[in-house]
């Protein structure tokens, strides 16, 4: 076969262009250092590399939401914080006002230290995090979530929704918690029993402690109203909110004694109760988790400010409605402070969970980060000898072309 000399040099030129393109893939490799300098030098590990920088691009999203959702937690974390702090201040407050040696001068005093207490615990509620949310809103972040009337009534702006946050694929956290499960609501399950004295009662009955006597009784968990229907018999009404509608029975008319210390209401729970009722006065023994037990915190120090400012030096009437403002407000002022307790537990084992979360969200990013190495990462040494191969390679296509180069008819044979 002829091979002319256009082929010879052809030959030459594409083998040096092989070994030239191969150095220059070698010197990207090398300085790029990663082995796939296209996905076309590996077409299933590019693909491979793709699927998992989209894994570990989401598990990074996961942390950024996992941060967000501690620094909300915190916030409300030191909001409660310095609730708690004030509640306890108001218990011992509630205890003081019972002191019957105070004039009614030290009352009203009493009644202006609760009364800054509401506002600074009505500044708490309206706490905002960092990017001027309202924490205790609900999902409804940019609105004020208590909001106080001309006539200093406070009132629940926000709604029910949890804000809930993304923190890992399967799992969602609330970031916060809206207002009227912490300041208007009994531990969820709670069986504590709340009274009530009517506003309109004339005697000097007491009522309060509630307890329940048979866990297994057959009223406990429903609502009781105490009737005096003259100061020594009444009647008691149980009414079931469970039924729709709710339904109520009254019992017979029971004698009362005003040496008695306590009521044995029918089904398992008793009342303290003391004091000379009149004829016509009522009282209410609800459990704290009915439906219609009205615990709005911003209520109780509304009711115990006004007992507190009404005069009540010699005039027993007066005294006793006092006495039952303070024992009812104390009883929704404890289920409050328990309550919100609860919420404060739940917000650690959030924070908990979130850690528990974050140390397997940063064990998965390790993985993808070995995974992503083993695929992209080059490796040095099988490349530097790739390079001193190549080289070589080239210097001998040179040197062979330079070889044919020179080769003729002329050139060869004796001089």
């Amino acid at each position: 076969m002829r091979i002319s000399s256009t082929l010879f040099y052809q030959t030459g030129l594409n083998s040096i262009n092989a070994q030239q393109s191969d150095l220059v893939h070698l010197f990207q490799q090398i300085g790029s250092g990663q082995r796939m300098v296209t996905p076309a030098d590996d077409p299933l590990a590019a693909a491979q590399a793709i699927n998992i920088s989209q894994s570990q691009s989401i598990n990074t999203q996961y942390a950024a939401n996992r941060n967000v959702a501690k620094t909300n937690l915190g916030t409300e974390e030191n909001a409660l914080n310095s609730v708690t702090t004030l509640m306890q201040d108001v218990k011992s407050r509630l205890v003081q006002a019972g002191n019957g040696t105070l004039s009614d001068t030290d009352r009203a005093t009493l009644a202006d230290v609760l009364s800054s207490a509401k506002s600074s615990l009505l500044a708490l509620a309206n706490t905002t995090d960092g990017n001027g949310q309202y924490l205790f809103s609900g999902s409804k972040g940019d609105a004020k979530p208590y909001v106080q009337g001309g006539t200093g009534s406070v009132t629940y702006n926000g709604d029910q929704s949890q804000r809930n946050i993304q923190v890992d694929q399967t799992r969602q956290l609330a970031g916060s918690d809206p207002g009227s499960d912490i300041f208007q609501r009994a531990t969820p399950g709670t069986n504590a029993y709340l009274t009530e004295a009517a506003d309109a009662n004339t005697g000097t009955a007491l009522i309060s402690s509630p307890q329940i006597t048979d866990p297994s009784g057959a009223n406990v968990g429903k609502d009781f109203q105490i009737d005096f229907t003259s100061p020594t018999s009444y009647t008691v009404t149980i009414t079931d909110n469970s039924t729709t509608p709710p339904t109520s029975t009254t019992t017979a008319p029971t004698a009362y004694s005003s040496t008695d210390t306590s009521i044995d209401l029918p089904g398992g729970v008793q009342v303290a109760f003391s004091g000379q009722p009149a004829a016509g006065d009522s009282f209410t023994v609800e459990p704290a988790s009915s439906s219609g037990t009205d615990l709005n915190i911003f209520d109780s120090f509304d009711t115990i400010i006004a007992a507190l400012k009404a005069p009540s030096n010699g005039d027993a009437v007066a005294q006793a409605k006092l006495g039952n403002a303070i024992a009812s407000v104390m009883q929704r002022t404890d289920v409050n402070y328990d309550n919100i307790l609860t919420v404060r537990a739940s917000i650690g084992s959030r924070m908990d969970e979130i850690d528990a979360i974050d140390a397997n969200g940063s064990q998965r990013g390790l993985s993808y980060s070995t995974q992503l190495s083993s695929i992209e990462d080059l490796d040095y040494y099988s490349a530097s000898a790739q390079l001193q191969l190549r080289q070589s390679a080239l210097e001998a296509a040179t040197d062979a072309f330079k070889k044919i180069e020179s080769t003729n008819l002329f050139s060869s044979g004796s001089s």
